[in-house]
């Protein structure tokens, strides 16, 4: 015996339904003629009913499918930030000459609102830091950064990822930046034309690592207020940040 799915049941009732009231129609006016027409006259639209009703049912589901793969990815996007990211903000403003500018136009407070988010983004947008790292610096942050790679190298392998365009950047910036790195056994004696090839390298990776940065932040504040508390507490361009709660 074949047994029919809830959605047949569910078609044979509707049909059914529609069928008996068509027929109580006819019964209580005796006009089964305009029942007819108005009946044509409606199958006439179905085909535009139904393509107005589908294209707005796929961009609901698309736009829920987003968001759910969004959240997913903020995930691991914060995953990143824990083990790479706000480090290597660190590291990278240690030997910047634009710290205080840093530390003013990216202090994230509480109060923060989109607003702040949008001058700041416009400030990390437009810019360039001033680099002066020397071997010592060049050489742990290569040291880093390989300790880091396999981490990062497994993100990449996330298919998510083609969704965000712009994190998807940022790995292979730093991937970049670690190759770079690593092929130097030596940063004591590099050309000025190497050390500025290299300051553009890490130049690039920040760039695109701040603006990153301001956007999970913000993504925190409005989902995870938690978690923002301590983000703010730990601001890497904070030289006097304490994730210890002191009032």
């Amino acid at each position: 015996m074949v047994r029919l799915s809830w959605k047949v049941y569910t078609a044979l009732i509707l049909v059914g339904l529609t069928a008996l009231l068509a027929a109580g129609h006819v019964l209580l006016f005796e006009d089964a003629p305009t029942l007819f027409f108005y009946l044509a006259l409606d199958i006439v639209f179905v085909p535009v009913q139904v393509l107005l009703v589908t294209l707005i049912i796929e961009r609901l589901l698309n736009e829920r499918e987003k968001q759910a793969m969004m959240k997913k990815l903020n995930m691991v996007i914060g995953a990143f930030m824990s083990e790479v990211g706000a480090e290597l903000l660190r590291r990278v403003d240690a030997f910047c000459g634009e710290a205080p500018d840093l530390a003013r136009s990216l202090a994230v407070k509480e109060s923060w609102r989109n607003g702040d988010y949008k001058a700041a983004a416009r400030f990390a947008e437009q810019y360039q830091a001033n680099l002066s790292a020397d071997a010592g610096q060049l050489r742990d942050l290569r040291d880093f950064l390989l300790a880091k790679r396999p981490f990062v190298l497994s993100l990449l392998q996330n298919p998510n990822l083609l969704e965000h365009d712009l994190f998807t950047d940022l790995l292979w910036a730093i991937c970049h930046l670690t190759e770079e790195l690593e092929v130097r056994a030596d940063f004591r004696n590099l050309p000025e034309s190497d050390i500025q090839h290299l300051h553009g390298d890490i130049r690039r990776a920040n760039g695109i690592l701040i603006r990153e940065w301001l956007r999970y932040i913000q993504h925190l504040q409005e989902d995870y207020p938690y978690i923002f508390s301590l983000a703010v507490r730990t601001n890497p361009f904070n030289p006097e940040a304490s994730p210890v709660v002191t009032a």
